[in-house]
């Protein structure tokens, strides 16, 4: 029976984790526990300025976010490419004594002169057969063969490389240090890596460390290289320019199982309905099925998808999962009495205070504008009125609240839209907001009618 495969995922320590890494990373993670293998997570930590702990642990709490589990079984890490660093340089001399790879002593402006003489560009290889070792500035440069190179990959097909228009590269930089690609080949074959599930933005690397693997004497991965996410300018998401931090959505409110779902319908199409749960993702994922155009990263339909997510929660699921953007003086009673009202409207779970703040004050904070708006009208102060007498007979209800101001706003000959405009102002602050009958029978007859009658006074 063959080995179970070993996926990979490999980021930097960079102190923020990338959408488009999160959406590898559950690329892996669900073909290695279809298919029974392992999910390594590997840091690539040889960068010091980039090597701190506290980001290691903050891509190894964004995984667990998402459902990468460190405790699950199927998951191994994280293991550190610095602790390999001296494999990379056995590998290079292994290069080097095997005819692969020599050393080049040429500087960047040399390199330039001599290509502007020829009339070409880049290095054309003018240091292979000189003999030289290693020394002081000497690069190691791989040895890159004639023909055609061709990347068997699971999401392309066959991709063809024609070996002539790939320049000598470099193996290990003049102060001695190996380059990523050789370090990233050395990684992944110590460490058993069988398959390699990136972004399409690393193939042009693939057959430089191909052409390593094969000089090595192993066989490659297998590859497979999934589309680039991009905004709605059709250009691949940059952290300096769009909202590409999965931390950032996290604190705003966004549920994991509304992200985990949006980012692996990108590229890929879990079937006729998209809300799919993880579980049947997971066994229904397939490389093969994956696009290969770029996929756009559409804040809108996230956001839709998680007030999808929202919605399909339980009350006390969502008073729970609302907790941490609560302050900590609300009385949760009185929320979870609301929870329901505002459930249908939220975008986000970082949305719930804004929505019923004005229930935890001694007064609303009133919105100048709203009040302008709505309260300047010849029939506010009227209605208002009149709206105040008969709350202070009417069963304190929302059914019996609608049906009490239906029978006063007949007087006025208005819809019921504009009728309760000024006593939503009067009690919540603002023209926006949850059901308005329903805010009144959580809030109380005494509290509204208070902020009714201060309103009113206020008019004049």
């Amino acid at each position: 029976m063959a080995d179970a495969p070993r996926y990979r995922f490999a980021p930097s320590p960079t102190g923020m984790f990338h959408v488009g890494g999160a959406r590898t990373a559950l690329h892996n993670w669900a073909l290695a526990r279809q298919s029974g293998g392992t999910f390594v997570l590997r840091i690539e930590d040889t960068d010091e300025a980039r090597n701190r702990p506290e980001w290691t642990q903050g891509i190894i709490d964004a995984l667990e976010w998402i459902g990468i589990s460190a405790d699950d079984p199927h998951f191994e890490g994280p293991l550190f490419q610095s602790e390999y660093a001296d494999a990379h340089l056995e590998a290079a001399q292994q290069l080097f004594e095997g005819g692969h790879a020599y050393y080049c002593d040429m500087t960047s402006e040399q390199i330039q002169e001599r290509a502007k003489a020829e009339g070409t560009t880049g290095y054309g290889g003018w240091s292979r057969d000189r003999g030289l070792g290693p020394g002081a500035g000497h690069v190691l440069r791989f040895r890159v063969p004639e023909g055609v190179t061709v990347v068997r990959d699971q999401v392309r097909g066959d991709v063809e490389f024609d070996n002539g228009v790939i320049e000598d590269f470099v193996l290990v930089r003049g102060n001695g240090t190996p380059v990523f690609i050789l370090a990233n080949v050395v990684d992944d074959r110590s460490m058993g890596i069988t398959n390699v599930v990136r972004a399409e933005e690393h193939l042009p690397n693939t057959p430089k460390q191909q052409m390593i693997w094969q000089a090595l004497g192993h066989e490659p991965p297998v590859w497979a290289h999934v589309p680039v996410l991009v905004n709605d300018q059709r250009k691949k998401l940059s952290k300096r320019r769009d909202k590409v931090a999965l931390e950032q959505y996290r604190e705003e409110g966004y549920l994991p199982a509304a992200m985990i779902n949006y980012l692996m319908t990108l590229g890929w199409s879990p079937g006729e309905e998209e809300i799919q749960p993880w579980s049947v993702m997971e066994q229904s994922f397939r490389l093969d099925d994956v696009n290969l155009s770029p996929a756009y990263f559409d804040l809108k339909k996230l956001a839709a998808f998680n007030g999808e997510y929202i919605r399909r929660l339980s009350v006390d699921e969502l008073v729970e999962a609302c907790d941490p953007w609560l302050p900590a003086e609300w009385d949760r009673a009185v929320f979870r009495e609301m929870a329901p009202h505002i459930q249908p409207r939220l975008v986000t779970l970082g949305d719930a205070p804004g929505v019923v703040d004005f229930l935890f004050s001694d007064d609303p904070e009133v919105d100048e504008a709203s009040w302008d708006k709505t309260m300047s009208t010849e029939y506010a102060g009227p209605l208002l009125a009149d709206a105040i007498a008969a709350y202070e007979g009417s069963d304190w209800t929302a059914d019996a609240l609608k049906t009490t101001l239906e029978v006063v706003m007949t007087r006025y000959e208005l819809k019921l839209g504009k009728a309760q405009a000024p006593v939503r102002v009067a009690v919540t602050g603002r023209t926006v907001g949850p059901p308005l009958f329903e805010a009144l029978e959580v809030m109380g007859r005494d509290e509204s009618l208070r902020r009714m009658r201060n309103a009113l006074e206020r008019i004049g």
